[in-house]
Order: structure tokens, then C-alpha cells, then sequence
């Protein structure tokens, strides 16, 4: 077997080329799946069938770019309720490729469709590996509230009985997830590595080690951190089977004034570029949220599939405008207008209006913190990360709510706005900024330096600010 592992960094993700004598399998594309059939080509391999594990909710499917692209039959889980034509597995089913055989596994927990897929080589009784999408992951295993509090229970000790059954596998079994380091649907960190063995599972996965399954439920969903508001519309997309669009989205280039007539009739724009630029001059009104491995996460949290988005793009431009058109294009965003051709010089130069705030470092909130000058620091990580230590004093708001939350930030004081390290703080100073308020961002470094390198304020002047949790 020849196995092509095709990352997706921004989502945390991970989907799967299985190649045998010249006849492929995909497992869990993301919607561009064009990079599957690349992959397959490369091996001179026909693609024979696309599979997914389950109905997925952090990404668009593209088992339909695949098939679309090579004729490949579709096969999902029986129980997923899919509308579009697929070939339905269920328990015990087989899936062959060249002297493949994928038998299929129904492993409810991550949702209850869920299937994970034992893959074994001319019959052999022995397994080669299994994909385990969003059940047994490297160091962890998928979390299982995604459908709600009302499941949860019950998915949970779903989740626990399958992750029992995988374990039990031999220990030289490959474990190739889907989910992984990065990725909200996960409960747990492995760090970096995307597969692994049953044996090294075994040893280092704190969701095997649980013994009790009621323990394994108190502990397994406990402090999850929140995942982005665009997951409500994953399931959905991917039941009805999503449009077929047979490449990359194109993002064309707008000048100023189309732009401005965009913002005029609704549309929001999204500032990529990074935030000390940001801060430095951007388009008055516009959201920060850097090209990067979190872009679609946030722009997913803060906007609508259907809200129309104008991008502000980094250099160069236009092959920064085409990766975060394909990252929007993953999560079903595909209202994406255009980018501003020059960027903030351009709009500048056209009389558009500008704004910008000051960047502070963390020695300069330090510095003010010392000299007793009491700043009002805003803690925008997500509630979980409150619950594990804020700095004395400050206060939380996740980013994600702050729009939402404007009208609590005290009159006539200036949020220094902090987070982990930057990235988060950077979005929460420009929906700030947008309002038109003050707002001083802390543009490197986060909390967790703050409270180790700056010591608490002196007792004889109490802040009035929201207590921390220490």
C-alpha cells in the first residue's frame, strides 16, 4: 500500500490517499479535493472510491469535487442522512481498491454516523491501519457536544465503547485521524504528529488511559474550549452535498470606488494583513483578522456564509487574496468579493476614510502597571483559558462575543486588549477600534508572560475591575 497523508493546516485537518496497484482511495477530503486527485495522478492511480468518516462540521466536504472530477464513487456512512447520491455503509460493509479492503466500522461518538475504516492487504487478516476520523486522534480523541448539550451523554459513552474497541487493536495498526493538533473538533492535544500506532496510542492518550466510562464522560467533557458559530452551518451543507465548483474560487481586484459602493450596500471588509500594519492605517470600519492558519476560524466566528466580504490583502496581493479565498471556500464562505487592488494606499489616495491605533509592547503595559496608573486590560482568550489564570484585575471577553458585548467596556478608559499571543487581541482592537472607540493593543506575547514578568498590583490600590481567577 502507498499512503499519501495531505495536510490541512488551517483546519487541523488531515485526508488520505490509499493507492494498490494503480487503484486509489480518498478518505475525508476537504472541499478543495482537486489536491486529492492531484495526488493520485502523481501515483499514476485511478481513484475508485472517496469516502468520508462522518458528516463533518468543521469543514465543507469534498467528496463531491472528487467524484465530480473522476467518477468515483461516494461512500458514507448509512446513518449520516445524506440527500445526494452515495454508496451507504454500515457496519461490516467492505470497500475494495487493488488488493485493498477498507471494512467499515460503525464508531459513533464524535456524531453518531461516525465510521472508522480497518484497512488490510490481500486479504490478510491482519490490519494494516485503521482511519479513525474523528474517533481515537494522536493524543486525543473527538469531542462529542458538537450536536448539543442534549447528546452529549449519550455520545460520550458512545465515544468511550468505540475508542475501547479501536484500542483493541494490535499494536503495530497505523492510527490515521482526521482531526487533529489545531482542529476544534478535537478534546485534547497530541501535539504535532497527524498519525501514529495503537501501540504508541496505548501508552500516551490520556483517552484510552480512563478506565471508568463515567469518568471517561466527567473528564472528556470538561472545559472544552467554545468552536467557531460557522459549525452550525457544516452538517447542513454537507447532508445536501455542497456545490460543485471544479477549482479554486477567483478573487477578482476591486478598484476604491468599488469598494466603497460595496460598504455602502452591506458588505464588511476584512483586513488580512498582520496587525501592526493594521493598527498603523486601515480602512475606518474594517475587522482584522490575519491570512493565516486561524483565518477562516475567525472571519467563521465574527461573520455569516452570506454575509459579502471585501478582503484588504497583504503583499502580494493577489496570491494572498487566492489563500484566503480557498480557506473561506473550505467552511462553505463563498461571498467573498473581491480585494482592494492597492490596498489601504489606493483607498487613501481614492479620499477614503482611515483610522488606526497605537501597539504597545508588553514591557510598556508592565511599565504602566508598575507606576500604578491602573490600565483597564481586556483578556479576549476563550472563557476556558480564563478559567486557568487571568492577570490581577483584568477583564474577559472572548473575541468572538465582543460585538456583541461592546456597551460593557467602561466609558472613558482605554482597553489595553491582550490575549495569548497577539492574534486574538488584534481582532478584538479593530472591532474596538470599529466602533469608535480607543483601543491599545498588545501586539506580542499574551497573558501568560504578563503574569509571570509583571508583579500583581500593590494592595493598598484595588482596581475596580472585574476580579481575576487565580
Amino acid at each position: 500500500m502507498e499512503l499519501e497523508v495531505l495536510v490541512t493546516v488551517e483546519l487541523g485537518d488531515t485526508g488520505y490517499v490509499l493507492v494498490s496497484e494503480g487503484e486509489a482511495l480518498v478518505v475525508d477530503p476537504q472541499r478543495d479535493g482537486w489536491r486529492f486527485v492531484a495526488a493520485a495522478e502523481s501515483r499514476r492511480a485511478r481513484i475508485r472510491s472517496v469516502l468520508d468518516t462522518h458528516v463533518h462540521n468543521d469543514y465543507v466536504s469534498g467528496a463531491g469535487e472528487v467524484a465530480a472530477a473522476t467518477g468515483a464513487e461516494i461512500v458514507a456512512p448509512a446513518l449520516g442522512r445524506y440527500e445526494f447520491p452515495h454508496r451507504p455503509v454500515e457496519e461490516g460493509d467492505e470497500i475494495r481498491a487493488g488488493a485493498l479492503t477498507l471494512t467499515a466500522w460503525h464508531t459513533p461518538g464524535h456524531t453518531p454516523e461516525h465510521t472508522s475504516y480497518v484497512v488490510r492487504e490481500d486479504d490478510s487478516p491482519e490490519p494494516l491501519a485503521i482511519l479513525t476520523g474523528g474517533s481515537l486522534m494522536v493524543g486525543a480523541a473527538g469531542r462529542t457536544d458538537l450536536l448539543g448539550p442534549d447528546r452529549t451523554d449519550e455520545l460520550s459513552r458512545a465515544q468511550f465503547r468505540s475508542l475501547r474497541r479501536i484500542g483493541a487493536l494490535p499494536g503495530g495498526v497505523r492510527v490515521l485521524p482526521t482531526h487533529g493538533a489545531g482542529s476544534f473538533c478535537s478534546a485534547g492535544s497530541g501535539g504535532g504528529a497527524r498519525t501514529s500506532t495503537i501501540a504508541a496510542e496505548r501508552v500516551a492518550n490520556a483517552a484510552l488511559a480512563v478506565r471508568e466510562e463515567d469518568d471517561f464522560v466527567r473528564l472528556r467533557t470538561a472545559d472544552l474550549p467554545r468552536y467557531p458559530a460557522y459549525y452550525a452551518y457544516m452538517a447542513v451543507i454537507n447532508r445536501a452535498g455542497p456545490r460543485v465548483a471544479g477549482a479554486s474560487p477567483g478573487v477578482p481586484a476591486l478598484e476604491p470606488g468599488e469598494v466603497e459602493a460595496l460598504i455602502a450596500s452591506g458588505a464588511r471588509v476584512v483586513d488580512g494583513r498582520d496587525r501592526a500594519c493594521f493598527a498603523e492605517s486601515h480602512v475606518t470600519g474594517s475587522t482584522n483578522v490575519e491570512v493565516g492558519g486561524s483565518f477562516s476560524a475567525y472571519v467563521g466566528w465574527l461573520f455569516r456564509p452570506q454575509d459579502p466580504i471585501v478582503l484588504v490583502a497583504p503583499d502580494p496581493e493577489p496570491l494572498s487574496a487566492s489563500r484566503a479565498a480557498v480557506q473561506l471556500f473550505r467552511i462553505g464562505y463563498e461571498n467573498l468579493r473581491g480585494y482592494l487592488s492597492g490596498g489601504v494606499d489606493a483607498w487613501k489616495a481614492a479620499g477614503g476614510a482611515v483610522s488606526s491605533y497605537p501597539v504597545a509592547g508588553l514591557d510598556e503595559l508592565c511599565g504602566e502597571i508598575r507606576a500604578g496608573a491602573d490600565p483597564y486590560i481586556l483578556d479576549v482568550r476563550q472563557p476556558v483559558e480564563h478559567r486557568e489564570g487571568m492577570a490581577e484585575g483584568s477583564a474577559g471577553i472572548f473575541v468572538a462575543d465582543l460585538p456583541g458585548r461592546l456597551d460593557e467596556l467602561p466609558a472613558g478608559r482605554v482597553p489595553w486588549v491582550i490575549c495569548a499571543s497577539g492574534l486574538r487581541a488584534s481582532i478584538a482592537a479593530s472591532i474596538i477600534d470599529a466602533s469608535g472607540r480607543p483601543v491599545r493593543l498588545v501586539s506580542e506575547r499574551g497573558v501568560t508572560d504578563l503574569m509571570a514578568e509583571c508583579p500583581p498590583r500593590a494592595a493598598e490600590s484595588p482596581s475596580p475591575q472585574a476580579g481575576a481567577v487565580r
